[in-house]
């Protein structure tokens, strides 16, 4: 089996959403080199924080504790350092120029990039995981639908070489054949050398995706393992995954501290 190392550490952070209310509370994870991690959690939990806080997105946060990635600190930071790391960073909503056209979109991912030969492959590449994308180069991409649209913001992502990629939500308001082809194309992404941290609402398809997953409530990581023990988890089963048991868990306030698996 290949060894993995630690690409990304996040240990004790708090951080606070718009200088005012603290939202993730002492919140620690370690991403491995080569993983597809999902942070599962409930509305209002902290997942977007914490992917904005990685990402330098929310101004001077983290407020306390310390981002390191490939051993080097982040915190402090500006968003285009960041970026220039190493880290792409797929938000909510897809974040699309409506007004260029496709491949305007995808070439905007590239901008730092001088290897014009290593562009070019790259974008046959993304043409290869996302057909649709070469098929609508030339149309704007307002025009698109609300998955090609996904599809757009993970292409441009890709062509910045990301080593590790962060996503905020990839399934939000799509179709269930269109999460599960995201879904497909975010495996071979990851099969194929991308570290991958994802946030998602949709456990079943994330859990069947990721690796390795933690559960995030009230700002802090209460469960974390492979996805096969989140998946076994009868709390995570009664509480994302929709499995009814006789005798429930009341609340996952109940859930015990951190438990880690070997």
């Amino acid at each position: 089996m290949r060894r993995r190392w630690a690409l990304l550490a996040v240990r004790n952070v708090e951080s606070r959403y718009q200088g005012r209310v603290t939202v993730l509370r002492g919140l620690s994870l370690t991403v491995q080199e080569g993983q597809l991690a999902v942070v599962l959690g409930s509305n209002g939990a902290g997942k977007t924080t914490l992917l904005r806080t990685i990402s330098g997105l929310i101004p001077d946060q983290p407020e306390k504790g310390v981002i390191e990635f490939e051993g080097k600190r982040l915190n402090g930071l500006d968003p285009e350092d960041i970026a220039a790391l190493g880290i792409a960073h797929v938000l909510e909503g897809r974040g699309v120029f409506p007004e260029l056209t496709v491949m305007e979109n995808l070439l905007l991912g590239a901008y730092r990039r001088r290897d014009a030969a290593g562009v070019r492959q790259d974008l046959e590449w993304v043409f290869s995981l996302f057909p649709r994308l070469k098929e609508r180069s030339r149309q704007l991409a307002g025009l698109l639908s609300g998955g090609e649209q996904q599809m757009l913001a993970i292409g441009r992502a890709l062509l910045g070489r990301p080593r590790l990629l962060l996503l905020d939500e990839p399934s939000v308001g799509l179709a269930p054949k269109l999460v599960s082809e995201i879904f497909q194309v975010l495996k071979e992404i990851n099969r194929q050398g991308t570290t991958m941290l994802l946030v998602e609402q949709n456990a079943r398809v994330a859990l069947e995706a990721a690796d390795y997953g933690f559960v995030l409530e009230a700002g802090r990581i209460v469960l974390e393992g492979t996805a096969e023990q989140l998946k076994a988890n009868e709390n995570v089963q009664e509480m994302y995954l929709g499995v009814q048991k006789e005798t429930s868990v009341k609340g996952y306030r109940r859930w015990k501290p951190k438990r880690r698996w070997a």
